[in-house]
């Protein structure tokens, strides 16, 4: 695997992520909602920087098996209140965008004062909705990405940095 993003650059626009997140909420109280199960390391670290106080949920998505796109489920069982609050929605990668499009669009159904998003990662020209987050740490180029919260069959999440999966790469670990 070639890495794209070395532990010390991953911290340093979790950084950048807060200290943006800070300048535009200040001290308002903020529900923070993360999109299981990606974003979880983002979500740890990124909290420990925010000032506001804060709650947290979660809300559960899946749709990838392997390298290729499935269909969307959502289970947002776990997720806290969020009527009359202003939300936050925390994922780890923004690709095509129908995943954020999709928890988005349920969650304005539910009446937050004020519903924003931030993503560790957005995929250059990969989107096929019209609009991107309001928080980006990194732009990346079109290429599967694993490590820091990302997958490839629920491997290498735990990866401190972010590497491209190559082709040989998923090829070899198939047919393990």
């Amino acid at each position: 695997m070639k890495i794209l993003l070395n532990e010390k650059a991953l911290n340093e626009g979790v950084e950048r992520l807060a200290d943006e997140i800070n300048e535009t909420y200040g001290d308002k109280p903020l529900t923070i909602v993360g999109v299981l199960t990606g974003s979880v390391i983002l979500m740890a670290d990124l909290i420990r920087k925010l000032k506001m106080p804060l709650r947290v949920g979660v809300v559960q998505t899946s749709s990838y098996e392997g390298t290729e796109r499935g269909a969307l489920t959502i289970n947002s069982e776990m997720m806290l209140d969020i009527a009359d609050r202003d939300v936050l929605l925390i994922d780890d990668i923004f690709d095509t965008g129908n995943t954020l499009e999709e928890v988005t669009q349920l969650m304005k159904g539910l009446g937050p004062t004020s519903l924003r998003s931030a993503v560790l990662l957005l995929k250059t020209g990969r989107q096929l909705v019209d609009w991107k987050p309001e928080f980006v740490a990194f732009d990346i180029p079109d290429e599967f990405v694993v490590g820091y919260g990302l997958d490839f069959n629920d491997e290498f999440r735990n990866l401190p940095y972010l590497a491209c999966l190559e082709p040989a790469d998923i090829q070899g670990f198939t047919e393990v």
